[in-house]
């Protein structure tokens, strides 16, 4: 069976606040250049812009990013008392990392690893008991 695919081009999402080309520019934009890009939009639009991507999950931390070119009286202007929380998220320290476990005293360059313990992990519930699935 052939599936059919679209021939047209991406669809405009209507609750988003700016054209299609823009949010690929923005959603492209390194470090450096989102800055300059968010400049040439004006205040309200940033702040609707800010809000509609930070309610999309896979979109959620560009969300922020513009979100911290926003004031926030413009965010509360454009979606609400929702937009003094983003601009609150927008400007947390990001978490840190979790530091890696340190090596033993003794487990050296020239040490080797211990081996991890295999564990034997039944799928076939408390019925499996005894049968091993190896």
């Amino acid at each position: 069976m052939t599936q059919a695919h679209p021939t047209t081009g991406a669809t405009v999402d209507p609750e988003c606040p700016v054209s299609l080309e823009l949010l690929g520019e923005v959603y492209r934009a390194d470090e450096y250049d989102l800055p300059y890009i968010l400049e040439t939009i004006p205040a309200l639009t940033r702040a609707k812009l800010a809000a509609y991507l930070y309610g999309k999950s896979h979109m959620h931390q560009l969300g922020l990013k513009v979100a911290r070119a926003c004031e926030r009286e413009d965010l509360i202007r454009a979606v609400g008392e929702i937009g003094a929380v983003i601009y609150g998220q927008s400007r947390l320290k990001p978490t840190q990392a979790a530091p890696e476990a340190e090596v033993p005293v003794g487990r050296g360059r020239g040490a080797q690893a211990a081996q991890p313990k295999k564990v034997k992990i039944s799928l076939g519930g408390s019925a499996a008991k005894g049968r091993s699935f190896d």
